[in-house]
């Protein structure tokens, strides 16, 4: 798993750039990838890899909770569409929780919001084992 908080000590499962941070958590049937901060070209190494260590561990189900994200551009919007991409190749399912609204504005304005199983809540996404994409629970 993607390690190491800049600045911070090193810690398994979180990584750190500056503005953006990924932490990796296991759960049942489930990878949760937990972003936070400003997510955009700058930033997006972090979240590349650990999408790419999710996808290849090959989890029934892949949970990326962005409640603690503020901010996503083009960038990390492509990012999460191939992992999505990656994840229906890799028989596993790649749904999104918790966005805030600048977020949520920026994936209903693309039309992405429309191709993710987007929840209102972290456990909410969990708790789902069959979501069905562009439907908010």
């Amino acid at each position: 798993m993607v390690s190491g908080f800049a600045g911070q000590p090193q810690g398994d499962g979180a990584a750190r750039t500056g503005r953006f941070g990924v932490e990796v958590r296991p759960a049942a049937g489930a990878v949760v990838l937990v972003l936070s901060g400003e997510l955009d070209h700058d930033t997006a190494e972090p979240l590349r890899e650990a999408l790419a260590e999710a996808v290849q561990a090959a989890p029934e189900r892949i949970v990326i909770d962005c409640a603690d994200l503020s901010f996503c551009d083009s960038t990390g919007l492509n990012l999460l569409l191939r992992a999505r991409l990656a994840a229906r190749e890799a028989d596993s399912r790649l749904a999104l929780s918790a966005l805030r609204p600048s977020v949520a504005r920026m994936f209903d304005i693309t039309g992405a919001q429309a191709v993710f199983p987007v929840y209102a809540r972290l456990d909410e996404a969990l708790a789902n084992e069959r979501p069905e994409a562009g439907e908010e629970r």
